[in-house]
């Protein structure tokens, strides 16, 4: 391996690290839950689940637990309180 492929790794480790350089502007996952896998899709702030709770409530487990895991990297909406 040559110097310069050692220095972007180690630099990718650093970014890796530093959660601040990343925002997230669209992606789809599909979320494993405990009866079924539910499709979630994030488009610049936009939230949408397959699932019954989203669709009446705006938000889920499945849409907090991705919000809980990618932290600073996605735009999120204050949560009012029902």
């Amino acid at each position: 391996m040559d110097y310069s492929m050692i220095g972007k790794i180690e630099k990718a480790k650093r970014y890796s690290q530093e959660r601040e350089r990343f925002q997230f502007n669209n992606f789809k996952v599909a979320v494993k839950g405990d009866n079924n896998t539910h499709n979630v899709s994030y488009d610049n702030g936009d939230w949408k689940c397959d699932c019954e709770f989203f669709t009446l409530h705006s938000r889920c487990v499945h849409t907090m637990a991705l919000v809980n895991i990618l932290e600073t990297m996605v735009k999120v909406e204050p949560v009012a309180a029902e």
